[in-house]
């Protein structure tokens, strides 16, 4: 077995994976010091400050599974007990730029959570030379873009300035290798593509891609037309938790362009629901304004989320959902918001809204009901016996795990069923045991 060291070694580290997102993953057990990817191997070397907080890391993630964006990675202490970040970066960087340098630059845009144009990319890189051509387009790996130099010294300062950084706070990280193209064609100057040396050039008008030999870049993603700042999606309230939740590339499903933050759920149990039970469901997927059961239709509410984002991840992974022997529908509502009157419950200023504190690692957890909850801030004390017996009346308890992350205690409860499970946690959440007010959401592990 490894001897314990302050430098960790994570493995299965994808291209969708920044830096961000590995702090956010290690920051709980301790200050970071230092942090290399090693984007050639699907890996990186962390530093913790000292031993103890890595070995602290290390016994936490035996018992949990660490994910990050949908993608299982592997953690182990490393053989180096300190870590040289100069030449490892320079060992990280080898693989991806054995191209022969040229002024010809292939860039490719990960976690791209704004949109990207000509105008940004030539912002970007025009300081380190002069650009003279710059081509768009869209490929499997995602946006991808060709930027020409005038010279060759010039991409090469720009890519060893660039490599791995990102163009916003949390997002759009750019991946850089010299092309092996000689010369771009450009014959249009719009938005997808420009030649800086030749202005006179016409704008396309029917939308087709501009560059034979390239994709097209239009499809995806919204692309301002040029001039134009280059903003975060104003339906997102907070797009730096989103962009480190989920920059590589939204949820299956989820478009990030909604903009409607309230939504009807139906098809509810009206002889068991009440608007806290609704908040303790609602409140998984984002912050909850305001809350109203339809008295004119007892098994309908409406539900008034922070932003359209977050209304989407909910109306997306509650769809379906069992819950008190009724399968809910959650749809979009007709109404942009819920007006405050006394029949409606206002939880705008609750201290039990989720997102207020760690948004992106809460974004990151979102997914549909399953047979596993997580209970948090659990009493220091607390015996799986007193678990089972706080949740037993909900459903049968297959197995139970009590563990200790970052010197508190938290569980791990695995029922028959997603019903089950998921009447457990809005019955319970914000419950008491021992003084403690416990936290409760769906844990996506499949055993334990």
């Amino acid at each position: 077995m490894t001897e314990p060291s302050k430098v960790i070694h994570i493995r299965n580290v994808g291209h969708e994976i920044s830096e961000h997102d590995l702090l956010q993953l290690m920051n709980p057990f301790g200050a970071v010091d230092k942090l290399v990817m090693l984007r050639a191997k699907n890996q990186a070397l962390l530093q913790m400050h000292d031993v103890a907080s890595a070995v602290s890391m290390l016994q936490y993630y035996t018992n949990v599974q660490p994910s990050v964006r949908g993608r299982n990675v592997y953690i182990q202490f490393s053989s180096h007990q300190e870590l040289n970040t100069v030449d490892q970066n320079a060992q990280g960087r080898k693989g991806d730029q054995d191209a022969q340098p040229n002024r010809i630059l292939l860039v490719t845009v990960h976690h791209m959570l704004y949109p990207m144009t000509v105008e940004v990319l030539h912002q970007v890189f025009s300081p380190h030379g002069f650009v003279e051509k710059i081509v768009t387009f869209q490929k499997s790996a995602g946006f991808q873009a060709l930027i020409q130099f005038q010279s060759r010294q010039s991409a090469v300062s720009a890519i060893n300035a660039l490599q791995g950084r990102n163009i916003y706070d949390g997002c759009c990280q750019l991946d850089i290798q010299f092309s092996n193209l000689t010369e771009l064609q450009v014959n249009y100057n719009n938005e997808r593509s420009r030649d800086f040396t030749n202005p006179s050039l016409p704008s396309e008008q029917k939308g087709r891609s501009s560059q034979s030999g390239y994709s097209d870049a239009g499809g995806m993603y919204a692309l301002q037309p040029p001039g134009t700042r280059a903003v975060p999606f104003p339906q997102m309230g907070n797009a730096s938790a989103v962009a480190a939740a989920f920059a590589g590339g939204l949820p299956p499903g989820i478009s990030g362009t909604n903009d409607r933050c309230t939504v009807l759920v139906s098809n509810l149990n009206p002889d068991k629901i009440d608007e806290d039970k609704l908040f303790n469901l609602f409140s998984l997927y984002g912050n909850i304004v305001r809350i109203k059961l339809l008295r004119s239709k007892p098994d309908h509410a409406l539900v008034q989320m922070g932003d359209g984002f977050q209304a989407e991840l909910a109306v997306h992974f509650l769809k379906g959902a069992m819950l008190f022997g009724k399968r809910l529908e959650v749809n979009f509502s007709k109404y942009p918001n819920i007006t405050p009157a006394p029949d409606t419950h206002d939880y705008l200023n609750s201290n039990l809204n989720r997102f207020n504190r760690n948004a992106a690692k809460n974004y990151r957890y979102c997914c549909s009901p399953t047979k596993m909850i997580h209970l948090s801030t659990l009493p220091q004390d607390i015996t799986e016996e007193e678990i089972v017996t706080h949740l037993e009346e909900h459903g049968t308890i297959v197995n139970t795990k009590l563990f200790e992350a970052n010197g508190k205690k938290q569980a791990l409860a695995l029922f028959e069923t997603e019903e089950e499970a998921t009447e457990a946690l809005v019955c319970k959440h914000a419950t008491s045991i021992d003084g403690s007010v416990i936290r409760i959401s769906f844990s996506q592990l499949q055993s334990i």
